[in-house]
């Protein structure tokens, strides 16, 4: 009744939205605020924030003619989705393809098959029948054409083998198309995402295995979860007593530097 009086039924109802629209938005803030993390990322091993690992590289198709690239790509270990992403940019777009644990320990694994067949000349130049030589697995990747565009999300397969270019053979992944989730924050149309063929040298495959380990990126997360912060200061014992002491002269409420040129200048 006071609202009728006060705004009469239009403005009532527009005071009585206001006040439900706000105590919606409030109410979904807290919720997701409070959200525990382990029940939104079931694989978390660290509520932190992504840890750069280090710089890799990887052999790539050249965008225009024929030819290969060797490209650099950035690891980055993220703990609440106990996952690596390699984020490189390809033919203009940036992707960063993610390796959850297990595909993690299948990289390794399939690389120790790959050498045992390379040291024992077990390799054939049929590519149709060696890219998923070894197996494949399940990743999760997110692409986006520039810094604030969509970000699309897919969870392509990654298919592991090796594949001969220009006569020598290279560890490969060939990462297949896979339609993007649908979003409910952007509204964005799902999209496939491109095929991707990536190729190692041993060497680089080998770099690639050692920042997989999760011995290896557990140790980083120690380094990172023990760094202190709100350590006290313990300043530098300093005579306060008002003497000069090494060109200083303290006072109660200042310290000035001063010589005998100053003196002279100063009268």
């Amino acid at each position: 009744m006071t609202l009728l009086r006060l705004y009469g039924y239009n403005g009532a109802m527009r005071v009585l939205f206001v006040a439900v629209m706000t105590s919606f938005v409030v109410f979904s803030t807290l919720s997701c605020a409070t959200v525990d993390p382990v029940r939104r990322f079931p694989g978390m091993v660290a509520d932190m924030d992504p840890i750069p690992v280090g710089t890799v590289y990887g052999v790539f198709d050249r965008i225009i003619g024929r030819g290969l690239n060797t490209v650099s790509m950035e690891a980055v270990f993220h703990p609440r989705l106990n996952a690596v992403a390699l984020e490189f940019r390809h033919e203009f777009v940036t992707f960063r393809q993610f390796w959850d644990e297990t595909a993690r320990r299948h990289f390794a694994m399939a690389l120790d098959r790959y050498n045992e067949d390379f040291d024992a000349r077990n390799l054939t130049n049929r590519y149709r029948r060696t890219r998923n030589a070894y197996g494949s697995v399940t990743g999760r990747l997110e692409w986006q054409t520039a810094r604030f565009t969509t970000v699309h999300v897919a969870y392509p397969v990654i298919e592991i083998g090796y594949r001969f270019r220009d006569n020598a053979p290279f560890f490969a992944t060939l990462m297949r198309p896979s339609r993007s989730e649908p979003s409910q924050e952007t509204g964005a149309t799902p999209v496939e995402s491109r095929q991707i063929h990536m190729y190692f040298t041993r060497a680089q495959a080998a770099d690639l295995v050692r920042i997989f380990d999760q011995a290896y990126l557990m140790g980083l997360l120690a380094m990172h979860g023990t760094q202190r912060h709100n350590i006290p200061v313990v300043p530098d014992e300093f005579p306060m007593d008002g003497d000069r002491a090494d060109g200083y002269r303290i006072d109660d409420e200042y310290s000035e530097f001063y010589d005998e040129e100053a003196l002279l200048i100063n009268g």
